[in-house]
């Protein structure tokens, strides 16, 4: 592998406690993962498992109480707003929720403008990368000029994916992505992500639940349970022939359309959570 473009160390992450509550136990205990250029690494867990607590800790939204995070080699951990305002150009996000990633009362050309602009791009020079942003995600170029709420779950997702892209972006976090949608537009977002990656060269750290998703998208994949990783390796060695109790347990439960097989999932796991409790 590369030199890593991403590099957390021994992450730990305590969120404050409220009123006379103390400090809530440790959401990341030890989380260390890289990530080289133009990797996927899937993070993958149920929920309450910490995966996107450590996505909002790369991109600033969370604050480490130990460890650290270096992007390029710099540390990134306790940067201000004001410091981590130029990383907006190497580090993306796009979102779970479609339907509320974009604001409603902005045109699509204003939403993919904004950005740019942001980072000192002119309005004229801004409005004229939407379209390239637009082509680039598989939308026609009069799409700059209707409203979020015009679109389809997918077509909103993809318009994300455009605006995550407008400022040329190293790393992408992307939280959830395609939970939110349809099997087959599930696919075709992957299948843009990918291609996407390979056009432009662009690292993402996958954050999901579902092990299917991670194995079609995925380099390698780690697994999260309670705040720690509990296995890393490639992808098709996690997701066929898994080492912990717990990633298997997450394989089993995993949707097939074989209704024997499904039976048999559930029969086998069933067994595993008695053999550990």
């Amino acid at each position: 592998m590369s030199k890593a473009l991403l590099n957390v160390s021994d992450l730990r992450l305590r969120y404050p406690g409220v009123g006379f509550r103390g400090a809530s136990p440790e959401v990341l205990r030890g989380v260390s993962i890289d990530i080289a250029p133009g990797e996927t690494l899937g993070v993958v867990g149920e929920s309450g498992s910490g995966k996107t607590t450590l996505g909002r800790a790369v991109l600033g939204l969370a604050k480490p109480t130990g460890g650290t995070i270096k992007f390029g080699g710099r540390d990134i951990t306790h940067l201000s707003s004001r410091e981590r305002r130029p990383l907006a150009r190497e580090i993306q996000v796009i979102f779970q929720d479609p339907y509320t990633s974009l604001n409603p009362s902005l045109q699509i050309a204003d939403i993919l403008a904004e950005p740019l602009i942001a980072q000192g791009t002119s309005s004229q020079e801004a409005r004229n990368s939407v379209r390239q942003l637009l082509d680039s995600v598989g939308l026609p170029a009069n799409a700059a000029q209707r409203y979020p709420k015009e679109f389809s779950g997918g077509q909103r997702q993809r318009i994300a994916i455009a605006r995550a892209l407008a400022l040329k972006p190293r790393l992408i976090v992307c939280d959830e992505p395609v939970s939110a949608l349809d099997l087959t537009t599930q696919a075709r977002v992957l299948d843009l992500l990918i291609e996407l990656q390979r056009r432009t060269g662009v690292a993402y750290l996958f954050i999901t639940h579902d092990l299917s998703v991670v194995r079609h998208i995925s380099h390698r994949v780690t697994v999260m349970y309670q705040g720690e990783l509990v296995e890393t390796g490639a992808t098709p060695d996690v997701t066929t022939n898994p080492q912990h109790e717990y990633t298997r347990r997450l394989l089993l439960a995993s949707p097939t359309a074989d209704p024997d097989r499904q039976a048999e999932r559930r029969a086998t796991r069933r067994l595993l959570r008695l053999a550990s409790s």
